[in-house]
This record gives structure tokens, sequence and C-alpha cells, in this order.
């Protein structure tokens, strides 16, 4: 089992956009190892949570959650089918903690009219507690860095946010869209709008769904986002 001590060991490793997105975590207290071709992503904080993403051939995987995937509040995370041949190979059992969905695209998207980033986050919090009170993403949080916008007749209506992003994996969370404004097709263009601001400065946007949010899923899909489920794993006792 090999350490990667630095984030460029971390890209050198793995071509899979999910673990290249944990690869921040080497510059803020993480750790990560390689072993036969899979490589895990010890993640202190990220999206709210203590993580541990793996990505690779099962066997590999499973050699590196028997050896680091255990701890407090430690979340590990992988890709669902992955994780189904993991558990068969794990000496102690493991259990599926719910699925979600990952969604990523590379290239470049041309940008929509009538979006822009915001100069102040005072109505976003507003607009989320109406429309996302779930939300993952909120003004002056760790790790949440810009917020995009549209604007009707003074008033913010539509919003998503730039937040946890790596070194080439932009991120996007925190899409909102005002309930009165909903089916106007503003989340398609502020998401638009943050996706092609996050490709020209990462080459790979990414963002996080719930497996069961199919018109999201469907939004993304349109602009040119690929699907796939990742779940978490966490030991049955």
């Amino acid at each position: 089992m090999r350490r990667l001590r630095t984030t460029a060991d971390v890209l050198d490793a793995c071509a899979d956009p999910l673990v290249r997105w944990a690869a921040q975590a080497l510059s803020a207290g993480g750790a990560a190892w390689e072993h036969r071709g899979a490589v895990a992503v010890h993640a202190p904080c990220l999206t709210r949570r203590r993580r541990l993403v793996l990505s690779g051939p099962s066997e590999g995987v499973a050699s590196l959650l028997a050896a680091h995937g255990r701890g407090v509040s430690l979340r590990p995370m992988l890709e669902r089918s992955v994780a189904a041949e993991v558990r068969t190979l794990m000496p102690e059992p493991w259990v599926e903690d719910g699925p979600f969905g990952w969604m990523d695209r590379s290239g470049s998207l041309a940008a929509p009219p009538g979006v822009g980033w915001l100069s102040s986050d005072d109505e976003v919090e507003p607009l989320l507690r109406k429309a996302l009170p779930s939300s993952w993403a909120w003004p002056g949080e760790p790790g949440v860095r810009r917020w995009a916008g549209v604007v009707e007749d003074d008033a913010l209506v539509a919003t998503a946010a730039e937040a946890w992003s790596s070194v080439d994996v932009g991120f996007m969370m925190g899409v909102a869209v005002h309930p009165s404004h909903a089916r106007c097709g503003l989340g398609l263009r502020v998401c638009q709008f943050v996706a092609s601001a996050l490709l020209d400065l990462y080459g790979t946007c990414a963002l996080l769904v719930e497996n069961s949010n199919q018109p999201a899923i469907a939004l993304y899909r349109k602009l040119g986002f690929a699907y796939r489920d990742v779940t978490t794993l966490l030991p049955a006792t």
C-alpha cells in the first residue's frame, strides 16, 4: 500500500473525477493511498462530512477500505456498483448507508444571458430557506466560494453556488429557484451559467444529487452531465 503525499500524486494515480475532486483534501489535513490500482482519499471535511473517497478495482478498494475505512463519523464514499463487489470481499459485514448520485461533465458550455455572479450574497439565505431549506451549501460556510443568480424586479429568484471545488474539478451546489418562479427555466439557466464558468476554470464540473430527484437529474443531463450511482458504506458493527 503506497502513501500519496500530495494532490499531484493523487491526480497522477487516478483519472476518476470523484477522486480528483476529493484530492483537495491533501492541502487541508487529508491523506491518500494507492493499492492495486485503487485510490482512497481521506477528506476530513468535504461537503460537511468526513469522507473516505474510493475508486478503482474492487480488490484494491476492499483493501483500502479495510485499512482506512473505520472511524467516528467517517463516510466511505464510492461508486455503488463497486460497493456491491467490495462488500462480498470484506471479511466483516458492511452496510450501505444510502445511495445518491454523482454527475460530471467536461468540455465547454456556452453561458446563458441574464445570469451573473452576485456582488453580495445577502439575498441568498432567504431564498434558500424559502426554496431549498435542505441545501448543503450556505453563504459564509467554509468551502462555499461564490453565488450566481437571476434577479428580476430587484429580487433574487434563482441561485447556485460554486463550493468545494478542487484543482481540476469545479463543484456546483445550492441550486434553488423561488417557488413563484418555478417551471420558468430559471434553474436550467443558473446551472448552465455556473457550469460554463467552472468548465472554463477547471475543465470538469461536477455535482451531487439525490438519486430520487429525477427532475433535477433530467435538468443536469440537458446540460451534458453524465450520472452514476454512488453510495456510502458503514461497518455493520
